[in-house]
């Protein structure tokens, strides 16, 4: 389980260490920070895969993607004595990304690319450092793997520190080019456990969305990002994992409804019993915010959990009578896997404070003063220890 998140100088998030728990509820105003921080954990899982600066250059490169603000907010700025002006940086550039679990760690450090001749790529920028240690916290002790520029380093079994051969280009990550299950056997499991990840912030419920039609029936543990294959997610749910709760999900959001999922010639397509109604409604006749709900259904229930889910605004189309079957739906599936949930309902969130007696649920309120996004009644002393390698 992830205990600690940790982001330097992405967008408004100057520097935010996060304290993780199981069930993590963030929310806060429009413009506060909420989507940066979702953003920031999608680059993590990116560096796994090999694609975080291609990423960052969708997003404009880091001179779009950088904090904005000056270096330093003084004192006088604070007191609302002088206004924040910009300043002309003395400091290395560097966006920073990091997490923190039970068992390993892992940062990363993009700066400005350093280009010797013409090139296109400029918005590229370049990985100037990774480290992986094991546990909560880097120490040189712990420390399992290191990358700095293009050299990469390992500690072997012995605890000795030895340099590798490899030598990495500057938009290549360390975690997802370095392969030696005899070197690094630590770094190829921590790359598969961040490659678990699984993010859902745009379901396709519009009138033409593939949802609504009949899919090709193939057992589907994981609902996919855009929820085009729902009708297989749910029969799979059905034959090989947790039946009754979905029957209990579907009956809490829809009282005395009932769940069908039809197959013909290998296509699969769902409907929805309803009381009062002489037939089922087809998936084409649903509303979004029921095939919306359906689709958490999937992806909450999943036979095959990972370590982390992220929602990001799941109330989006939702009747407010199904913010509390969500909610229930997002505990009980904290049980199975750790569960981060970026929302602007104040319902929602207070929906889900009401199962911090049986779920290991904190709130994270985010606000915004001066251009960074904090955390609310989070000072200093109250993050949890973290550093960043140096470069």
């Amino acid at each position: 389980m992830l205990v600690t998140l940790a982001v330097e100088n992405y967008r408004s998030l100057r520097r935010l260490v996060l304290p993780l728990r199981r069930l993590n509820v963030v929310t806060g105003a429009n413009g506060v920070g909420k989507s940066s921080l979702y953003r920031s954990l999608r680059l993590l899982s990116a560096s796994a895969r090999g694609g975080v600066v291609a990423a960052l250059a969708r997003e404009g490169g880091l001179p779009s993607t950088l904090w904005a603000g000056p270096e330093t907010i003084g004192r006088a700025v604070r007191d609302g004595e002088h206004p924040v002006q910009g300043t002309v940086r003395t400091k290395r550039v560097a966006l920073r990304l990091g997490f923190a679990s039970d068992s390993f760690g892992y940062a990363i450090d993009l700066g400005l690319p350093q280009v010797a001749g013409p090139t296109m790529f400029d918005l590229d920028p370049e990985i100037k450092s990774e480290c992986s240690w094991s546990g909560p916290i880097l120490r040189p002790a712990t420390k399992l793997t290191e990358r700095t520029n293009t050299a990469v380093g390992v500690r072997g079994p012995d605890g000795s520190w030895h340099a590798t051969r490899l030598k990495l280009r500057p938009y290549d990550s360390m975690l997802a080019e370095f392969v030696d299950p005899e070197l690094a056997p630590d770094l190829m499991l921590l790359r598969e456990r961040i490659r678990s990840w699984r993010f859902y912030d745009h379901v396709r419920t519009d009138a033409d969305a593939p949802m609504r039609a009949a899919q090709v029936g193939t057992r589907t543990p994981v609902l996919g990002p855009d929820g085009a294959d729902l009708a297989p997610a749910l029969a799979t749910i059905r034959e090989v994992g947790d039946a009754a709760a979905l029957d209990v999900a579907v009956d809490l959001a829809f009282p005395g409804s009932r769940l069908g999922i039809a197959a013909a010639a290998g296509r699969f397509e769902l409907s929805l019993t309803q009381p009062g109604m002489l037939r089922p409604l087809g998936a084409a006749e649903l509303s979004d915010g029921t095939l919306r709900y359906l689709s958490w259904v999937a992806a909450l229930l999943t036979p095959r959990p990972p370590e982390l889910l992220v929602l990001n605004e799941p109330e989006n189309s939702l009747h407010p009578d199904l913010i509390r079957p969500l909610a229930a739906l997002i505990a009980g599936a904290s049980e199975q896997m750790q569960i981060v949930v970026v929302t602007h309902s104040r319902a929602l969130a207070a929906a889900l404070d009401a199962h911090a007696d049986e779920a290991d649920l904190q709130l994270v309120e985010l606000a915004k003063e001066h251009g960074e996004t904090y955390v609310v009644g989070q000072g200093r002393l109250d993050e949890p220890a973290w550093h960043w390698p140096k470069r």
